[in-house]
């Protein structure tokens, strides 16, 4: 027995006495609710991109079926995505203490037995494996995406959102099969009626010989709490900004606001990384080039000064979760620029075009919504002062309520109209 107990399939290999259904159940219905926020918030960044509208947005194109739920994203409130995204990264953060603790009381039926005693449960273990792989790579992906750390092979997006469909498919199967269980033991446990012996499944989290205990399930769960505790407060400040920005200590832009002055804020992407020269942004080389019903007019900053300018007080929120504080924007209105090529009234979506010469979202696509919405600026100003060349300078465009990346910087061309 001895040498059995030496493999990972013996039950007697796994001796902690803190594993059991009270454990184990507790454990799942915190992540019941919190892996179902974390899928809602996910569809609902994903909508927010506008992938239905122009191919430009639309990071997974294979997607099919699985864009059934895609609508028009909003423009109000203004901080409708810092809210949404910063509650998707910052409880995908603190549920990894959570995620761990269930993966680690559960680990003795994944080394369980016959592998398969039956069909339905050889689909169950299939789920579970399901389960399991795509939990840990949902959360191994979203952690190294917030931390701009792009070591996975291929785009972020569509690994994450196709990722997310089969982990959550896995989920709700494992969801409907265990959830009245975890109830009932909860209940249980609630009633001082003993754990051992509700279901035969559940025996096999109780250890036949059980080492003598270091610490109670009570400071087990108080570990588990400490650290997701932990997680939150060195994340949250991200989406927060202002002066809780210093305490995201695990996130890249978990630090003050960068080198002071009206345009000390924070950002994802320099202009040297985007290959953005001063010769590219020059007043006498940089024109704004406006297509739409009635043909093309090109526009320097300097003329762009003699049309009405507005102001907008409005943060940028990133898919990383992090977010600023509101800024203080002035340029022209989108809708005013419509106007000039013959959209009046009420103007169409666009297609915004950067300078910039390569990656990811250097062309973007705006709904008729965000265009014709009077806080949406081609802005050429941020806080009082010229945007700097990090900012966008000569011009870039701020929507409410729009993820980072649609808020397109070093803008070249503006294009009204239909886009499919």
């Amino acid at each position: 027995m001895r040498d059995q107990d030496r493999l990972p399939t013996s039950p007697g290999f796994w001796r902690s006495p803190l594993r059991g259904p009270w454990f184990t159940s507790v454990l799942g219905l915190v992540l019941l609710v919190g892996i179902t926020v974390l899928f809602v918030t996910g569809l609902v960044s994903y909508a927010a991109y506008n992938p239905g509208l122009s191919r430009v947005n639309d990071t997974t194109p294979d997607k099919g079926l699985l864009g059934f739920y895609l609508f028009a994203w909003p423009t109000d409130p203004v901080w409708l995505y810092r809210l949404t995204q910063g509650v998707h990264v910052t409880l995908g953060i603190t549920l990894i203490p959570v995620l761990l603790a269930k993966l680690w009381s559960v680990v003795p039926r994944l080394f369980a037995l016959p592998p398969a005693r039956s069909v339905a449960h050889a689909l169950e273990r299939i789920s579970l494996l399901l389960l399991v792989g795509g939990g840990l790579f949902e959360f191994t992906t979203g952690v190294l995406n917030i931390q701009l750390d792009y070591v996975f092979p291929g785009s972020f997006y569509p690994l994450h959102f196709y990722g997310a469909w089969v982990f959550f498919a896995a989920f709700v199967a494992h969801a409907v099969l265990k959830t009245p269980t975890a109830l009932r033991t909860v209940r249980r446990r609630l009633r001082d009626e003993p754990e051992e012996g509700v279901t035969p499944e559940a025996d096999t989290l109780v250890p036949p010989r059980p080492d003598r205990p270091t610490v109670s399930r009570r400071g087990a769960f108080g570990l588990v709490g400490g650290g997701s505790l932990l997680l939150f407060l060195t994340t949250v400040g991200q989406s927060l900004g202002g002066p809780f920005r210093r305490t995201a200590l695990l996130a890249p832009h978990g630090t003050a606001d960068p080198n002071g002055g009206p345009n000390g804020f924070q950002i994802n992407k320099t202009a040297a990384y985007a290959g953005i020269t001063a010769a590219d942004t020059h007043e006498d080389a940089w024109r704004l080039v406006v297509t739409g019903r009635t043909g093309t007019v090109r526009l320097s900053r300097a003329q762009l000064l003699q049309l009405p300018l507005h102001s907008s007080s409005l943060p940028i929120a990133c898919v990383e979760g992090w977010s600023t504080a509101d800024q203080w924007w002035r340029g022209v209105r989108l809708r005013d620029l419509a106007a000039l090529v013959g959209h009046d009234g009420d103007p169409p979506d666009v297609l915004v075009e950067s300078l910039q010469r390569h990656g990811a979202f250097r062309r973007a696509a705006l709904r008729a919504n965000q265009v014709a919405d009077p806080r949406t600026l081609l802005a050429l100003y941020v806080n009082g002062e010229e945007l700097s060349p990090d900012h966008g300078h000569p011009a870039r465009v701020i929507v409410p309520a729009a993820p980072g990346v649609l808020n397109t910087k070093w803008v070249g061309r503006l294009t009204f109209g239909a886009l499919r």
